[in-house]
């Protein structure tokens, strides 16, 4: 197995050297794609949720929404903050924050492998501007796409929830609603270390995109799956294939829900201070891509 592992680095090693200039394209998007887009949208995130973990004031938001999805998705208060965050931020915010409050210490390692499983989702703002708006281009799409892709998950998380509620491995700090510089450091360090790392997987995947278009010949197969590699651009290949809406409608669900091999790249990174293993993962969120290709399939078919 490790001679596979180096012969294939030695094989993508030599491909680089020979396609440069799709190496400096791949590499180009990539971060233009982490700059203008997932920099500003994810930093300002990262930062408050690392300073409502570190200051216990999480609770706030866990008193405000907790009793609510601690009944419906029978999990902790201080899990409900990862169901907030994992449904709202967009990757890989919920992997970060179930694996932060594993090692944290306010919930079980088995809840967050829970929590993992239907937590990490692309955000809203993504769904609504990138999937309908600028892949579909169909803005009757809008509310369907967004609860499709919204109740996914959550009918996943009905098959890997355990039948009694979780419970908070300890409290956090009710009372302290005040922070200082050095903490507020600490955060930024943190945030732009996950970002960089972030960055670092779109670039590594865009390079791969780009490598594989500039082949000298075509596989279908291999065109298939190449959007399955990052979601972005992903979608964007999907588009550019003007696919009937009945089979891009699917197929567009299906990739958003699953998001694609670089987003599994980047959870892997968030989970693996906590141990969660990444096989288990990607079951599940092929289960919740199949399951949102499925619900689009139907909600066409009763238009």
């Amino acid at each position: 197995m490790q001679n596979l592992k180096g012969l294939g680095i030695v094989l993508l090693f030599t491909v680089m050297l020979v396609s440069p200039k799709a190496v400096f394209t791949g590499a180009s998007e990539g971060l233009l794609l982490w700059f203008q887009i997932i920099l500003p949208t994810l930093f300002p995130f990262l930062l408050v949720s690392n300073l409502l973990l570190t200051t216990g004031n999480m609770h706030l938001i866990n008193r405000a929404l907790g009793t609510f999805l601690t009944r419906f998705f029978r999990v902790s208060q201080n899990g409900s903050f990862a169901v907030v965050t994992g449904f709202l931020c967009g990757y890989p915010m919920g992997a970060k924050v179930a694996a932060d409050l594993t090692v944290s210490g306010y919930i079980s390692k088995e809840e967050g492998q829970y929590l993992l499983s239907f937590c990490n989702n692309s955000s809203p703002v993504f769904i609504l501007n990138f999937v309908v708006w600028k892949t579909l281009g169909m803005e009757r799409l809008l509310l369907p796409t967004l609860l499709i892709l919204l109740i996914s998950p959550v009918i996943v998380s009905l098959f890997t929830r355990k039948r009694a509620p979780f419970h908070n491995e300890k409290k956090s700090r009710q009372h302290r609603t005040a922070w200082s510089l050095a903490e507020v450091d600490a955060c930024i360090m943190d945030s732009f270390e996950t970002l960089v790392k972030v960055g670092g997987y779109i670039i590594l995947f865009s390079v791969l995109l780009a490598l594989c278009q500039s082949l000298p010949f075509s596989l279908p197969v291999l065109s298939a799956l190449l959007p399955l590699l990052e979601v972005t651009n992903g979608l964007m290949l999907l588009r550019e294939m003007q696919l009937p809406l009945h089979i891009l409608y699917p197929a567009v669900l299906g990739l958003t829900s699953f998001g694609g091999f670089c987003a599994a790249a980047q959870t892997q990174c968030m989970v693996q201070k906590a141990g969660f293993p990444l096989l288990p993962y990607l079951m599940q969120k092929l289960a919740a891509a199949l399951t949102a290709s499925l619900l689009g399939i139907l909600y066409l078919f009763l238009l």
